[in-house]
């Protein structure tokens, strides 16, 4: 029997072997494709209220791409995530860069979104549709 087909699959999958709480549950995510109750349990365990309003956005659909920014409808205004930092005020003065269970709900909210495939995408400019609001 020719195991190499065997071989090959199993170390195309990447081995980390210290990941912190955040890649685990983004890693266990990706592999799932989609919310189960455990992979919520553990978001929110790792992120508190800004896991669950995080879970809420995407299920509400509240994560937009457009050609040049990723957004996130909040409750007060849009916010623009990217390379996972946000326009926010929790992201500006509360987070620890340092700390990558430190995210506001934004840039969670994107990441869960992309994950899980539910994002809303535009094919326009933010910079312009911003303009009309």
């Amino acid at each position: 029997m020719d195991n190499r087909t065997d071989f090959t699959v199993a170390n195309t999958v990447p081995v980390v072997p210290e990941a912190n709480p955040v890649e685990q549950w983004q890693a266990a995510l990706e592999e799932a494709g989609e919310l189960t109750p455990e992979l919520v349990e553990q978001i929110t365990g790792v992120h508190g209220d800004r896991g669950v309003r995080a879970i809420e956005a995407v299920g509400e659909g509240r994560v937009k791409a457009y050609q040049d920014f990723t957004i996130v409808v909040g409750y007060e205004d849009e916010y623009i995530v990217e390379a996972e930092g946000c326009t926010c005020k929790d992201s500006e003065y509360n987070l620890d860069d340092d700390d990558p269970t430190e995210q506001c709900w934004h840039v969670l909210a994107v990441a869960i979104a992309r994950r899980v495939g539910h994002v809303d995408y535009h094919d326009m400019w933010y910079s312009e549709v911003r303009e009309l609001l």
